[in-house]
């Protein structure tokens, strides 16, 4: 069994913090190496706004992202990407094609609330 199938304890899940997230501004990011997109994602008030940017150009542009929900882990240091500092991690699932589907809630929901 690899290390990615291991069974973990649910104290370990509970490490990470997920949370889900509107997203308030995107743009470009034509310095990244693969083409992505800057985003600013609004937690709410506990957490605030972060920002990351994610290889997601192959099913949204900037301007489709702005208040979306999205779910994101928000307890990951930053993390220097090119010129960008990436302050959380948006979570997504590949596609046959290869490309990045953005995990979000199927209803609206208040920012800020932590996945269980």
């Amino acid at each position: 069994m690899s290390d990615s199938t291991s069974p973990i304890t649910f104290d370990d899940f509970l490490k990470v913090d997920i949370r889900v997230g509107t997203v308030t501004r995107a743009e470009p990011y034509p310095e990244a190496r693969k083409p992505a997109i800057k985003m600013w994602i609004d937690f709410g008030p506990e957490i605030g706004e972060k920002r990351t940017s994610a290889q997601v150009t192959a099913h949204y542009t900037p301007e489709t992202l702005i208040g979306k929900q999205v779910m994101g882990v928000v307890n990951f240091p930053a993390k220097q990407i090119g010129k960008f500092v990436s302050e959380c991690l948006v979570l997504g699932v590949t596609d046959a094609g290869g490309g990045v589907v953005l995990l979000s809630p199927d209803q609206p929901v208040p920012v800020g609330g932590r996945m269980h």
